[in-house]
């Protein structure tokens, strides 16, 4: 049963179809209508559908294994679809099987396993999503002193928000070269109370301030360790 259209004036921006409404799911349902998406949300509990109804451009009472009631919905003019569904495996399989049948080009799917999560690959998946194993790294690294974020990407490629390090204060990021000793690149600077700037060689990096780093795993990991306090003797 689908549920009434929320009203609005008409988005341009791409569909997109969220089976799940979960917490992840709908966490991913709010994120998308923050950036003026149109979304499609579904699920098999009505009482979950009725509740977020007026937060979506539309939501729906459906099972997404359901081939026929897929069509009913119009899922083939979906641009992108996210399965938000996790706990129940055999659910979240065969909804991608439908999705990718139907011909949805983009299907981003929640795994709670990395078998899991080759199987979705297996059967239509173009994206996986490790939300849990995701989250455990970004809180391992914040709880250590100093890290504000940080966040891995598949190809051993990191991000991260951290104090700066002593070796880098009152001096430019040409002086300190952390470029070249820590084979890292200073993406931006955050000073208290000031607006995030872009890094050029010329910034000055001042105790307190916070970068945003970027390169490989390993190197912004050892970044991210140096002493980010003087010694006391």
């Amino acid at each position: 049963m689908l549920a009434r259209k929320k009203r609005g004036p008409e988005q341009s921006a791409p569909t997109v179809l969220v089976v799940g409404l979960g917490r992840f799911g709908t966490a991913v349902c709010e994120s998308l209508v923050r950036q003026g998406v149109q979304v499609l949300a579904i699920d098999t509990d009505e009482r979950r559908v009725q509740r977020y109804a007026d937060e979506v451009t539309h939501a729906a009472t459906a099972d997404a294994t359901d081939g026929e009631a897929m069509r009913q919905l119009g899922v083939e003019g979906v641009d992108r679809a996210v399965v938000a569904i996790g706990s129940d495996i055999e659910a979240s399989v065969l909804s991608v099987i439908t999705l990718s049948e139907a011909g949805v080009d983009q299907i981003y799917a929640k795994a709670i396993t990395r078998k899991h999560g080759k199987i979705l690959q297996s059967i239509g998946a173009t994206h996986v999503i490790y939300p849990e194993y995701v989250m455990g790294q970004r809180i391992a690294h914040m709880v250590t002193d100093g890290v504000a974020d940080y966040l891995e990407f598949e190809d051993e490629f990191a991000i991260a928000r951290c104090l700066a390090p002593v070796e880098t204060w009152d001096r430019t990021l040409a002086e300190s070269a952390v470029r070249s000793r820590h084979t890292i690149t200073v993406v931006g600077l955050k000073r208290p109370g000031e607006a995030f700037t872009y890094a050029v060689p010329e910034t000055v990096v001042e105790q307190g301030d916070e970068l945003v780093v970027s390169g490989r795993i390993a190197d912004v990991e050892r970044f991210v360790a140096l002493p980010r306090s003087r010694t006391r003797r």
